[in-house]
Order: C-alpha cells, then sequence, then structure tokens
C-alpha cells in the first residue's frame, strides 16, 4: 500500500537561481545537495514544517529522461508560464505576498479572495508558477 509521496520534481533551468529562489527568498532548506561522480546534481528542498516532502529542483537538460526535441518543448512551456506546479500554502497570504514582493519574487495576480481562501499566484525564475493560498 503507498502511505505518502515523498519526493516530487520542479523542472528548473539553473540550479543556482533555482537555490537562490526556493532557499534564500521562500525561506524552504535544503535536504540534499550532492554531486554525483558524473557532475549530475541533486538538489532537494522542502518548507521548513514540511520534512517529510523534499521537492526536487531538477536540471532541464537532455539526458536519461529527456531527448533533446523533449527538453527543448518542456523548456519552451515552462518558459511561457504554461505550467503550473502545485500549491503552496501559508498563514497569511496577504503578509507573505507583501513579504516575498520586498525579496523580489515575481507574482502573476495579487491576494484575491476565492471559494477556497485567499490566492496569489506567483512564478519561480523559469516561469513555473504556483497558487500560494491561505485558509
Amino acid at each position: 500500500m503507498i502511505t505518502k509521496l515523498s519526493h516530487a520534481t520542479i523542472w528548473v533551468l539553473d540550479h543556482d537561481v533555482a537555490y537562490d529562489f526556493y532557499v534564500i527568498k521562500l525561506g524552504f532548506e535544503v535536504r540534499t545537495d550532492a554531486k554525483m561522480d558524473n557532475g549530475f546534481r541533486w538538489l532537494t528542498v522542502g518548507p521548513k514544517t514540511q520534512p517529510d516532502l523534499e521537492l526536487v529542483l531538477m536540471l532541464l537538460e537532455p539526458g536519461m529522461a529527456l531527448n533533446e526535441d523533449q527538453a527543448a518543448t518542456l523548456k519552451g512551456l515552462i518558459q511561457s508560464g504554461s505550467l503550473g506546479a502545485g500549491v503552496f500554502e501559508c498563514e497569511d497570504c496577504d503578509a507573505t505576498y507583501a513579504d516575498l514582493t520586498a525579496k523580489g519574487v515575481e507574482f502573476k495576480s495579487e491576494p484575491t479572495q476565492q471559494f477556497y481562501g485567499k490566492e496569489a499566484i506567483m512564478k519561480d525564475p523559469f516561469g513555473n508558477w504556483f497558487s500560494m493560498t491561505s485558509h
């Protein structure tokens, strides 16, 4: 029986830029940052309050998972802002929006009351977007 999801992938175009965004700006903690013998970097992060989830910041490049055409297609979709990567919960959407905006995080929408809570849509530096929601 499956009991939980432990890892989820977010495709990124630069590991150092991703580290700055997810760790420095969003305040996530690094779970793993290791290089393999072939130079492959395994970088995972997660919210400090959710230690059993690791977000894999996977460098988007041709290799084992993607051929060149697939990598180019996925890169274009990410950069166009076509892919929503998930929902981040926060305690106070307005306060978190103000804090992250001051840190240079780009938002597609300001906090707006929805039937499921207050939501703002933010983007990472590559074009992946996330709902940021408080209940």
